[in-house]
């Protein structure tokens, strides 16, 4: 052969005249001829081989010159003739060679077949790629999916695409580099197959699933390439380049640099392309944004594939942390993870490693600082990872642990989730002991040091007796410590209990058990060689010691044991007390308004709580009200969390589970508050609603076959013993009632003379739990008896006269406290009876009328028969407009209503007792019994209940109670009685709103508590129109009480719910809280103004309220006030459109500047504006803090503003202009409220013009007050 094939650089590069011996296209074919040469082309490669290309190669490159005009299926068959010539061509080469005997002409021809194979191949692969590609971007409107039209073959294209990679894969891998001369392969033909390589790896798709063989395929041939062919710098290179303009590959070429480096053992490939991405600068970085994000996902895919291969080029990347780039920050921190985590691990490191390892450490911990949210949050996941994975050496525990805490502070809600999952993770897997407790460990760090410093004195005290009277005096200190109360509260239970006998022979048998443990806690300390449970349990963490082997001397082993001990009690009560303020934070974030940062607050609480760590129940009961929140997440996520901790049982039988249901239950009740109870029931209702629904046929039939045993065994002569008990037997019958069961049919009631009522009606005792019983027995009567009025009746009659038959005995009423405990009973039975006497009406006779009238239209409609057309007609167009149903309905509420106005307290037994209520809660110097005025003021409230009528003339005297009352709980019962009456009548209670909202600043905190409680029911369901009070509930967010504050937070984030019901009422709110009458301190007013300015997002808001704030500095009179305002604009996310609302209201605020409170939150707005903000408005930010450093330097008379200017030139006096800055006070009626500082309002009588500045304007209304509020004033200021 004389001719060789050099690979062009351009297919067109082929038909030119060549060199000497080059080989030079003769014959192109034209489109239409190629299907004959195609052929002839088939038939050559069936007799001569792969080595037909040689002759033929004319035809193929006939194809790729006019591969835009031939037909799909010549370039299918050409690429499948091109695959079987490379297949064979891999087939034969081995045996030619591993030949010794091969001519010149034969080497030259296998690789000029070679050559010629591999370029057409490669080169139509690139064709049919872009084809492809084309084709599905075309087709992408139809679906995302490729049409059959115009296409067909190329649907197969990903199948074909394996073919051609694996017959090149086949062909390289052997040593054809003998065929060159000198194994010398020339670039172009490396560069012809790499090109193919990287075209098809800039698919979009080449990074999902379906393509995986395809990606395997290119890696393994580039590899290949890499390994064999001198292609190392190239493929650097390359691989830059393409992260720069795809970034879907960075996962895909992380794979292949790490399968380059293992498989083909090329470990320099990860040197060569780390290097070149620590050569960019910052610069290069900030120009390249989707380059960054490329080149930082890769760098952290491949530190997690091959983590140990990174730590040689480590130092290359680790510059890019003082980088602009928070994607390479990221990067670098979690590449620095890897590495700690499966690489520098373990107790084998040398101590190179080791010195690598705490410069990692350490470099991470120097970006939990970052000034990048985002770096923090991953530096802090980063950290979970190696807890988790108990990676973290344990001289990190405690600094480590710090720095989380720290982090719960955080402005960033990802920081804060990833600093709490991080604290889960470290009380989760913490190397001291299961369960954490402070108080445990301190004590024995005292005991283990004691030891610790007496064990010098060995040598010189030989005798254990002599060691022990040297050590005992300590030891006795700190054991009393131990046993004496270590609180305020504790004390005074202390006290309290040494009063009763039977608590002081508790506390002597408590102190008797806990001697004992505290003397053997000591004798295992000094004497015993780990044999008890926390000696093991602290064997597990420190390296085994010799132990001493004589009974008299002491080794040096044995002093290393007890000073390794000491250090491990140190960093035991370190942790210790990390995990308590953690909680304490934690706890503090359940009634956020950030959904996912509560849910991770749940989530720590129930981890803690599963740990016994100290204090965490008190997380669990705080996040318990939760269940009742509106947000579906939170609340799934509190009950999912109790059913984790006390719903899911565990045990081997059922009843064993049961017993440790129970013993959970008993345990979250202990100490429970009604509130606490209620939101347990929701929780089990929930976990047992299927329960529920699957035994409700039975129920009634179960419990009625059982009434005459509770009636005998709970209600009979024996009630007086155990009113719980007999009150929980109400309870459950109870629940077979029609109001429990919801049932729609004839009501299912029992006779009067019934033993169950019989029973009830005669149970009446002196006892403190009769009260709840009563309650219940009531409830039942008016549920399941016949006429329950008569019985009811009978019940207070009984009661009378036993409390009159005592009177006589005993004497005066208020000289004898049983006589009062009588009477509130007494009382407390009518208020009971005429509530559910109430409800009785309302409910079950209303129902039944209802029902009874169903039922007789339905006998009607049926005794009538059919009827005429139109009368039909008639009917059924008054049922579909509900007609009939209303008027029926109204008249039986009317006649309900005038039962309650005219009857119910008219010549009864229920009307007696009234004037004595009001006796009762009007005289509270005559009838001062604690007992007795609780239960008459809650009588007194469901006696108000009945008609409006009742509630008038009581409702003055019921907000006297509650504003002179003595006694909290009676101050509570009427704020919660008061909230039913403004549900029942709110246009009576309206005008006392007022007094409502004056309870929030009780000085008791369960009153504080039951208001806010009460108020937020009422807002919230727009019971109560929300005003200017609602400055009462803001006062909360900083009360002393941390429940207080917590509920006064949710109320706000409920209210911001709400469309601008807080953007509404925030000037309102300012006025009141910047009163000079209240006093509130600077500090307390910008933590309340801090929260709701937090609510204002919407950018409309914030430029209305920039402009309301402004105005109200012309109302101002006092410096504080002025300094409020300036504070609370600072307080605004002000943008652009904001500033310029500012600077419109330069004059109301201008000759405020001279008084730094005003100047200085100025001043920081127009520093929190300029970070980030583009050269023009920059200069208008600097321009304004200018004209404001000058007027407060010099004062507004020495600056002239461009304003003035504008002014002068319209003709405006500079006279008229002094008014306009500084306004008179106006006379009169603006200054009779609420001080100074109030919000001007338009007078009913004069028709005088008067600027408004109402709280409740609505947000469309402010662009256009805003023009002429200047002329409004003018007007003003002449009237």
């Amino acid at each position: 052969m004389s001719w060789d094939f050099f690979v062009p650089v351009c297919v067109g590069d082929l038909v030119k005249t060549g060199g000497i011996n080059q080989y030079v296209v003769q014959d192109v074919v034209p489109p239409k001829q190629l299907p004959p040469y195609l052929s002839k082309f088939k038939a050559a490669l069936r007799s001569q081989g792969p080595l037909c290309i040689l002759e033929h190669f004319d035809t193929g490159y006939s194809v790729l010159q006019h591969c835009n005009s031939v037909e799909l299926g010549v370039k299918e068959d050409t690429l499948e003739l091109l695959v079987q010539v490379v297949s064979g061509l891999a087939a034969s080469l081995p045996a030619f060679l591993a030949s010794t005997s091969v001519s010149a002409d034969e080497r030259k021809e296998k690789l000029n077949a070679v050559k010629m194979s591999v370029y057409l191949l490669c080169k139509l692969t690139e064709t049919f790629e872009s084809d492809s590609y084309r084709q599905s971007f075309v087709c992408l409107p139809q679906g995302g999916k490729k049409g059959k039209g115009g296409g067909e073959g190329l649907l197969q294209w990903d199948s074909e695409r394996e073919k051609v990679l694996q017959a090149l894969v086949q062909l390289l891998q052997l040593d054809i580099r003998s065929l060159w001369s000198l194994s010398l392969v020339e670039e172009e033909f490396i560069s012809c197959v790499t090109c193919c390589c990287y075209k098809l790896l800039e698919n979009p798709t080449i990074s999902h699933v379906k393509s995986k063989p395809t990606r395997d395929g290119i890696i393994h041939l580039l590899g290949v390439l890499i390994k064999k062919y001198n292609h190392l710098l190239g493929a650097g290179v390359k691989v830059i380049q393409l992260l720069q303009h795809f970034e879907q590959l960075s996962s895909v070429f992380a794979q292949a640099v790490s399968v380059w480096s293992t498989e083909y053992g090329v470990r320099a490939i990860i040197g060569e392309v780390i290097r070149e991405i620590g050569q960019r600068s910052s610069e290069e970085l900030a120009r390249e944004a989707s380059g960054v994000k490329a080149f930082a996902s890769f760098i952290a895919e491949l530190g997690s594939l091959v983590p140990e291969l990174v730590i040689p080029n480590i130092s290359v990347l680790i510059t890019h942390l003082e980088g602009e780039s928070h994607s390479m920050r990221v990067a670098v921190c979690e590449v620095l993870g890897e590495i700690l985590v499966r690489v520098l691990c373990g107790d084998g490191l040398d101590e190179s490693g080791k010195a690598d390892r705490d410069r990692f450490f350490d470099t991470l911990q120097e970006h939990l600082h970052d000034t990048h949210s985002h770096v923090r949050a991953r530096v802090l996941q980063v950290y979970t990872r190696i807890v988790n994975s108990k990676a973290l050496p344990l001289c990190k525990y405690s600094e480590v642990m710090e720095l989380a805490v720290g982090r719960l502070m955080d402005k960033s809600i990802n920081v804060v989730k990833s600093a709490i999952q991080l604290l889960a993770a470290f009380i989760a897997h913490n190397p001291y002991s299961c369960k954490v407790t402070k108080r445990n460990t301190s004590f024995r760090l005292q005991i283990a040091d004691i030891f610790l410093r007496f064990h010098s004195l060995t040598e010189i005290l030989i005798k254990a007796s002599e060691l022990w009277a040297a050590m005992e005096p300590e030891l006795l200190v700190t054991v009393t410590t131990e046993l004496e109360p270590t609180s305020e509260a504790e004390r005074e239970q202390d006290e309290e209990e040494d009063v009763e006998e039977n608590k002081e022979a508790e506390d002597d048998r408590a102190t008797a058990v806990k001697v004992p443990n505290l003397l053997y806690m000591m004798w295992s300390l000094m004497f015993s060689s780990g044999s008890d449970e926390d000696t093991s349990e602290l064997s597990q963490n420190l390296p085994p010691t010799p132990q001493k082997e004589a009974e008299k001397e002491v080794e040096d082993g044995e002093l290393k044991k007890q000073e390794m001990l000491v250090q491990y009690l140190k960093d035991t009560e370190t942790f210790a007390l990390q995990v308590e303020r953690a909680i304490s934070v934690i706890n503090t974030m359940l009634y956020l308004k950030t959904t996912s940062v509560v849910q991770e607050a749940v989530q720590f609480c129930v981890t803690v709580c599963e740990f016994s760590v100290a204090n965490s129940v008190s997380g669990v009961r705080k996040m318990l009200p939760l269940v009742w929140s509106t947000d579906s997440a939170i609340k799934d996520a509190v009950v999912q969390a109790y059913r984790r901790l006390y719903l899911n049982p565990q045990g081997e039988t059922i009843r064993t589970k049961a017993n440790t249901l129970v013993d959970s239950l008993s345990e979250l009740m202990v100490d429970a508050s009604l509130g606490t109870i209620q939101c347990v029931e929701e929780i089990v209702r929930n976990s047992v609603i299927t329960l529920v629904w699957l035994t409700s046929v039975a129920e009634r039939e179960v419990v009625l076959s059982n009434l005459d045993t509770l009636c005998s065994v709970a209600l009979g002569e024996k009630v007086t013993e155990d009113f719980l008990l007999a009150r929980d037997a109400v309870i459950t019958i109870c629940s077979i009632t029609d109001h429990v069961r919801q049932s729609k049919g004839a009501p299912f009631r029992l006779p009067q003379d019934h033993q169950l009522f019989t029973c009830l009606t005669q149970a009446i005792a002196d006892d403190p739990y009769w009260q709840s019983f009563m309650e219940q027995a009531v409830r039942l009567l008016y549920f399941m008896a016949e006429s329950p009025d008569q019985l009811c009746t009978r019940l207070l009659q009984r009661s009378a006269r036993l409390l009159l038959d005592q009177i006589a005995e005993g004497g005066e009423l208020n000289k004898d406290a049983m006589n009062c405990v009588c009477l509130a009973q007494l009382l407390a039975l009518c208020g009971c009876v005429a509530f559910w006497q109430v409800s009785h009406l309302e409910r079950s006779v209303s129902a039944e009328l209802r029902r009874r009238r169903g039922e007789k239209e339905e006998r009607e409609e049926k005794e009538k028969g059919p009827s005429s057309k139109q009368a039909a007609n008639e009917s059924a167009m008054e049922e579909e407009l509900g007609l009939i149903g209303a008027s029926a309905e109204d008249t039986e509420a009317e006649l309900i209503r005038k039962i309650c106005e005219t009857e119910l307290l008219a010549e009864n037994l229920l009307s007696v007792f009234l004037p004595l209520l009001v006796r009762v809660c009007s005289s509270p110097g005559r009838y001062s019994h604690p007992q007795l005025t609780t239960a008459a003021c809650l009588a007194l409230s469901q006696y108000m209940m009945i008609s409006p009528a009742t509630c008038e003339e009581n409702i003055r005297l019921m907000f006297t109670v509650l504003e002179r009352s003595a006694l909290p709980v009676v101050r509570a019962n009427a704020i919660i009685a008061l909230g039913d009456l403004t549900v029942r009548f709110p246009n009576i209670l309206e005008p006392w709103t007022q007094n409502l909202y004056a309870r929030l600043s009780d000085n008791v905190p369960s009153v504080r508590q039951t208001a806010v409680t009460v108020l937020t029911q009422l807002v919230l369901k727009d019971v109560l129109k929300v005003k200017g009070q609602v400055s009462e509930v803001a006062v909360l967010l900083i009360d002393p009480e941390p429940h207080i504050t917590s509920l006064a937070l949710n109320f706000f984030n409920e209210l911001a719910s709400k469309d601008n019901a807080i953007y509404n009422l925030l000037p309102d709110i300012i006025s009141r809280l910047s009163d000079p009458e209240r006093g509130m301190s600077s500090e307390d007013f910008n933590t309340i103004m801090k929260q709701l300015f937090s609510y204002i997002t919407k950018e409309r808001q914030t430029e209305s309220l920039v402009e309301k704030l402004c105005q109200r500095f012309r109302t101002a009179k006092t410096e504080r006030q002025w300094c409020d305002l300036a504070m609370s604009l600072s307080l605004l996310s002000m943008c652009e459109r904001g500033f310029k609302r500012l600077q419109e209201c330069w004059e109301c605020y201008s000759d405020k500047l001279t008084e730094p409170g005003v100047y200085q939150p100025l001043l920081s707005i127009t520093a929190r504006l300029r970070r980030g903000a583009k050269a023009q408005f920059k200069a208008q930010v600097d321009e304004f803090e200018k004209r404001l450093t000058a007027v407060h330097t010099r004062g507004l008379e020495n600056v002239e503003s461009p304003e003035m200017d504008e002014e002068n030139q319209k003709g405006v006096g500079s006279s008229e202009k002094t008014v306009m800055c500084t306004p008179t006070p106006a006379r009169g009626r603006t200054r009779s409220k609420r001080g100074h500082f109030v919000t001007p309002q338009k007078s009913r009588k004069s028709k005088k013009p008067a600027i408004t500045f109402s709280s409740d304007e609505e947000e469309d209304e402010e662009g256009e007050c805003s023009h002429f509020i200047n002329l409004m004033f003018h007007l003003k200021l002449s009237a």
